[in-house]
Protein backbone atom coordinates (compact mmCIF):
# COMPACT_ATOMS: atom_id res chain seq x y z
CA UNK A 1 0.00 0.00 0.00
CA UNK A 2 1.29 3.45 -0.90
CA UNK A 3 2.01 5.80 2.00
CA UNK A 4 -0.65 8.29 0.85
CA UNK A 5 -3.29 5.51 0.84
CA UNK A 6 -2.25 4.28 4.29
CA UNK A 7 -2.46 7.82 5.65
CA UNK A 8 -5.86 8.43 4.05
CA UNK A 9 -7.19 5.17 5.50
CA UNK A 10 -5.70 5.93 8.92
CA UNK A 11 -7.33 9.39 9.03
CA UNK A 12 -10.60 7.77 7.88
CA UNK A 13 -10.29 5.30 10.73
CA UNK A 14 -9.78 8.14 13.21
CA UNK A 15 -12.91 9.87 11.85
CA UNK A 16 -14.96 6.70 12.38
CA UNK A 17 -13.37 6.25 15.82
CA UNK A 18 -14.53 9.80 16.68
CA UNK A 19 -10.96 10.90 17.27
CA UNK A 20 -11.76 13.54 14.63
CA UNK A 21 -15.43 14.54 14.93
CA UNK A 22 -17.75 16.12 12.35
CA UNK A 23 -17.09 19.85 12.09
CA UNK A 24 -13.81 19.53 13.96
CA UNK A 25 -10.44 20.63 12.60
CA UNK A 26 -7.81 17.96 12.10
CA UNK A 27 -4.06 18.62 12.36
CA UNK A 28 -2.37 20.85 9.79
CA UNK A 29 -0.42 19.53 6.80
CA UNK A 30 2.82 20.24 8.65
CA UNK A 31 1.68 18.43 11.79
CA UNK A 32 0.42 15.44 9.79
CA UNK A 33 3.72 15.28 7.87
CA UNK A 34 5.60 15.16 11.18
CA UNK A 35 3.15 12.66 12.66
CA UNK A 36 3.49 10.21 9.74
CA UNK A 37 7.13 11.07 8.98
CA UNK A 38 6.44 11.85 5.30
CA UNK A 39 6.67 14.85 3.02
CA UNK A 40 3.92 17.47 2.87
CA UNK A 41 3.37 16.43 -0.75
CA UNK A 42 2.40 12.92 0.43
CA UNK A 43 0.03 14.46 2.98
CA UNK A 44 -1.56 16.63 0.28
CA UNK A 45 -2.15 13.55 -1.87
CA UNK A 46 -3.79 11.73 1.08
CA UNK A 47 -5.95 14.77 1.85
CA UNK A 48 -6.91 15.07 -1.82
CA UNK A 49 -8.26 11.51 -1.67
CA UNK A 50 -10.28 12.33 1.46
CA UNK A 51 -11.67 15.48 -0.17
CA UNK A 52 -12.65 13.54 -3.30
CA UNK A 53 -14.70 11.07 -1.28
CA UNK A 54 -16.29 13.90 0.70
CA UNK A 55 -14.87 13.15 4.16
CA UNK A 56 -13.07 16.46 4.66
CA UNK A 57 -13.07 20.01 3.35
CA UNK A 58 -10.20 22.47 3.32
CA UNK A 59 -10.96 26.13 3.98
CA UNK A 60 -8.09 28.32 2.89
CA UNK A 61 -6.66 30.16 5.88
CA UNK A 62 -8.87 28.31 8.37
CA UNK A 63 -7.84 24.67 8.26
CA UNK A 64 -8.97 21.13 7.44
CA UNK A 65 -12.43 20.15 8.70
CA UNK A 66 -14.25 16.82 8.98
CA UNK A 67 -17.54 16.58 7.05
CA UNK A 68 -20.64 14.92 8.50
CA UNK A 69 -20.59 11.93 6.14
CA UNK A 70 -20.49 9.07 8.65
CA UNK A 71 -23.20 6.42 8.31
CA UNK A 72 -24.60 8.04 5.14
CA UNK A 73 -23.66 4.89 3.22
CA UNK A 74 -21.84 1.67 4.12
CA UNK A 75 -19.59 2.24 1.09
CA UNK A 76 -16.91 4.76 2.03
CA UNK A 77 -15.14 4.64 -1.33
CA UNK A 78 -13.89 2.41 -4.10
CA UNK A 79 -11.32 2.84 -6.85
CA UNK A 80 -13.71 4.89 -9.01
CA UNK A 81 -15.92 6.65 -6.48
CA UNK A 82 -12.85 8.31 -4.99
CA UNK A 83 -12.53 10.11 -8.34
CA UNK A 84 -14.59 13.16 -9.27
CA UNK A 85 -16.90 12.65 -12.26
CA UNK A 86 -14.83 15.18 -14.20
CA UNK A 87 -11.76 12.96 -13.74
CA UNK A 88 -13.46 9.90 -15.27
CA UNK A 89 -14.01 9.50 -19.00
CA UNK A 90 -16.18 6.96 -20.78
CA UNK A 91 -15.52 5.30 -24.12
CA UNK A 92 -18.84 4.03 -25.49
CA UNK A 93 -18.62 0.63 -27.19
CA UNK A 94 -22.31 0.48 -28.06
CA UNK A 95 -25.82 1.51 -27.03
CA UNK A 96 -28.72 -0.55 -28.37
CA UNK A 97 -32.20 -1.88 -27.62
CA UNK A 98 -32.51 -5.56 -26.81
CA UNK A 99 -35.35 -7.98 -26.17
CA UNK A 100 -35.05 -9.29 -22.61
CA UNK A 101 -34.57 -12.99 -22.04
CA UNK A 102 -36.32 -14.79 -19.17
CA UNK A 103 -33.62 -13.76 -16.68
CA UNK A 104 -34.03 -10.06 -17.41
CA UNK A 105 -37.82 -10.37 -17.52
CA UNK A 106 -37.63 -11.57 -13.91
CA UNK A 107 -35.04 -8.97 -12.86
CA UNK A 108 -37.04 -6.05 -14.26
CA UNK A 109 -40.48 -7.66 -13.80
CA UNK A 110 -41.44 -7.07 -17.42
CA UNK A 111 -42.97 -9.06 -20.29
CA UNK A 112 -40.51 -9.73 -23.11
CA UNK A 113 -43.30 -9.63 -25.68
CA UNK A 114 -44.11 -6.02 -24.86
CA UNK A 115 -41.01 -4.44 -23.39
CA UNK A 116 -37.41 -3.80 -24.43
CA UNK A 117 -34.26 -2.92 -22.58
CA UNK A 118 -31.47 -0.51 -23.30
CA UNK A 119 -28.10 -2.23 -23.21
CA UNK A 120 -24.88 -0.27 -23.28
CA UNK A 121 -21.24 -1.17 -22.95
CA UNK A 122 -18.61 1.37 -21.99
CA UNK A 123 -15.01 1.51 -20.83
CA UNK A 124 -14.29 3.78 -17.87
CA UNK A 125 -10.98 5.64 -17.90
CA UNK A 126 -9.31 7.26 -14.87
CA UNK A 127 -5.80 8.70 -14.63
CA UNK A 128 -5.38 7.92 -18.35
CA UNK A 129 -5.78 4.21 -17.63
CA UNK A 130 -8.65 1.99 -18.75
CA UNK A 131 -9.96 0.68 -15.43
CA UNK A 132 -13.41 -0.78 -15.97
CA UNK A 133 -15.70 -2.38 -18.54
CA UNK A 134 -19.36 -1.87 -17.74
CA UNK A 135 -22.32 -3.56 -19.43
CA UNK A 136 -25.65 -2.22 -18.19
CA UNK A 137 -29.34 -2.73 -18.95
CA UNK A 138 -32.17 -0.30 -18.22
CA UNK A 139 -35.88 -0.46 -19.12
CA UNK A 140 -36.65 1.53 -22.29
CA UNK A 141 -40.06 2.43 -20.84
CA UNK A 142 -38.34 4.24 -17.95
CA UNK A 143 -35.82 6.06 -20.13
CA UNK A 144 -37.21 6.41 -23.69
CA UNK A 145 -34.73 9.14 -24.64
CA UNK A 146 -31.48 7.64 -23.36
CA UNK A 147 -28.60 8.43 -25.73
CA UNK A 148 -24.83 8.03 -26.01
CA UNK A 149 -24.13 11.51 -24.65
CA UNK A 150 -25.92 10.65 -21.40
CA UNK A 151 -24.13 7.29 -21.21
CA UNK A 152 -20.80 9.10 -21.49
CA UNK A 153 -21.63 11.00 -18.32
CA UNK A 154 -23.16 9.85 -15.02
CA UNK A 155 -26.11 7.58 -15.79
CA UNK A 156 -27.30 7.94 -12.20
CA UNK A 157 -27.47 11.71 -12.70
CA UNK A 158 -29.60 11.06 -15.77
CA UNK A 159 -31.91 8.72 -13.82
CA UNK A 160 -32.54 11.48 -11.27
CA UNK A 161 -33.00 14.10 -13.98
CA UNK A 162 -35.79 11.88 -15.35
CA UNK A 163 -37.61 12.31 -12.03
CA UNK A 164 -36.76 8.97 -10.40
CA UNK A 165 -35.50 8.61 -6.83
CA UNK A 166 -32.77 6.03 -6.34
CA UNK A 167 -33.16 4.05 -3.13
CA UNK A 168 -30.28 1.55 -2.93
CA UNK A 169 -28.06 -0.95 -4.73
CA UNK A 170 -27.51 -4.66 -4.26
CA UNK A 171 -23.91 -5.49 -5.16
CA UNK A 172 -22.06 -8.78 -5.57
CA UNK A 173 -18.29 -9.19 -5.95
CA UNK A 174 -16.32 -12.12 -7.34
CA UNK A 175 -12.73 -12.62 -8.45
CA UNK A 176 -12.24 -13.38 -12.16
CA UNK A 177 -9.54 -13.52 -14.80
CA UNK A 178 -9.81 -11.11 -17.72
CA UNK A 179 -11.00 -12.73 -20.96
CA UNK A 180 -9.28 -12.21 -24.29
CA UNK A 181 -12.07 -9.89 -25.48
CA UNK A 182 -11.98 -7.78 -22.31
CA UNK A 183 -8.18 -7.70 -22.31
CA UNK A 184 -8.27 -6.04 -25.73
CA UNK A 185 -10.62 -3.35 -24.42
CA UNK A 186 -8.65 -2.76 -21.22
CA UNK A 187 -5.25 -2.98 -22.98
CA UNK A 188 -3.96 -5.60 -20.57
CA UNK A 189 -2.88 -9.23 -20.70
CA UNK A 190 -5.44 -11.98 -21.00
CA UNK A 191 -5.90 -13.83 -17.72
CA UNK A 192 -4.84 -11.05 -15.32
CA UNK A 193 -6.75 -10.92 -12.05
CA UNK A 194 -9.75 -8.60 -11.90
CA UNK A 195 -12.91 -8.01 -9.91
CA UNK A 196 -16.34 -8.76 -11.36
CA UNK A 197 -19.06 -6.58 -9.86
CA UNK A 198 -22.77 -7.18 -10.41
CA UNK A 199 -24.93 -4.23 -9.40
CA UNK A 200 -28.71 -4.02 -9.21
CA UNK A 201 -30.14 -0.51 -8.76
CA UNK A 202 -33.48 -0.11 -6.95
CA UNK A 203 -35.80 2.91 -7.06
CA UNK A 204 -37.77 4.27 -4.10
CA UNK A 205 -40.89 2.58 -5.51
CA UNK A 206 -39.14 -0.80 -5.37
CA UNK A 207 -38.64 -1.22 -9.13
CA UNK A 208 -35.27 -2.27 -10.57
CA UNK A 209 -33.99 0.47 -12.87
CA UNK A 210 -30.54 -0.90 -13.68
CA UNK A 211 -28.64 -4.16 -13.87
CA UNK A 212 -24.90 -3.80 -14.43
CA UNK A 213 -21.98 -6.17 -14.82
CA UNK A 214 -18.50 -4.67 -14.46
CA UNK A 215 -14.95 -5.95 -14.83
CA UNK A 216 -12.51 -3.83 -12.82
CA UNK A 217 -8.72 -3.76 -12.83
CA UNK A 218 -6.82 -2.75 -9.66
CA UNK A 219 -10.08 -2.66 -7.73
CA UNK A 220 -10.22 -1.85 -4.04
CA UNK A 221 -12.98 -0.60 -1.77
CA UNK A 222 -13.60 0.34 1.85
CA UNK A 223 -16.85 -0.14 3.78
CA UNK A 224 -18.20 0.93 7.14
CA UNK A 225 -19.79 -2.23 8.58
CA UNK A 226 -21.56 -2.20 11.96
CA UNK A 227 -21.03 -5.36 14.00
CA UNK A 228 -24.14 -7.55 13.87
CA UNK A 229 -24.28 -9.69 17.04
CA UNK A 230 -27.33 -11.65 15.79
CA UNK A 231 -25.57 -12.70 12.59
CA UNK A 232 -22.45 -13.55 14.59
CA UNK A 233 -24.46 -15.75 16.97
CA UNK A 234 -26.30 -17.43 14.07
CA UNK A 235 -22.98 -18.43 12.47
CA UNK A 236 -21.95 -20.16 15.71
CA UNK A 237 -24.98 -22.46 15.75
Amino acid sequence: MKKRDFIADDILSKIYQNTYKAGQKIPTERDLANQYDVSRYTIREALKKLMNIGCIRIIQGSGIFVNDTKYKSPLIYNSLTEKKFKDIQSEIIYLKKIKPDQTFEKIFDINGEQKKLWEYKRVRIADYQKRQIETSRLPCSFFPHLNKEEVKKSVHDYVQQCGYQISHFITTYSAVNVSKEDAELLICKKGVAAMKIINRGILQNGRVFEYSEMINLDYSCSYFTPFNPYSHQHRKT
